[in-house]
């Protein structure tokens, strides 16, 4: 009798000893998956920064194009399609973990060289647009 109680109680620990090592082993796998995800996420999504390339690019060139044009309402469609730019480049400035300063409380525009400081730091991280 005692060697089938000895047995039992060996048993029982080993069963408890799998279930421990098992539940462990799923702890660890969710930290890691997490982990991956968090780091996936906070890279961003290749996708969205090409997409994000390409629409800075094709509103620099409506910027350049309404540099030129003597239609109606160029100052509107032109402030416009810079206050887009500009909200696209601190978007762009973010995803590249760059320091975005605010607008200007009175204008609400982004000033010419701190446009230009963002488009550099940009450029020199591999941007293109």
């Amino acid at each position: 009798m005692t060697w089938q109680l000895a047995m039992f109680l060996g048993l029982s620990v080993a069963s408890m000893l799998a279930v421990a090592v098992g539940l462990l082993c799923a702890i660890v796998r969710t930290r890691l998956r997490r982990r991956a995800e968090r780091r996936r996420k906070a890279a961003g999504d290749p996708i969205d920064t090409l997409t994000l390339q390409l629409r800075l690019g094709e509103i620099a060139r409506e910027i350049q194009a309404l540099a030129g044009s003597r239609g109606f309402a160029v100052a509107h469609h032109t402030r416009a399609a810079q206050a887009a730019y500009d909200a696209l480049l601190a978007e762009a400035c973010r995803r590249a973990g760059l320091p975005v300063e605010a607008p200007h409380l009175v204008t609400d525009r982004t000033p010419e060289a701190e446009r230009l400081r963002e488009e550099l730091e940009l450029a020199s991280r591999g941007w293109s647009w």
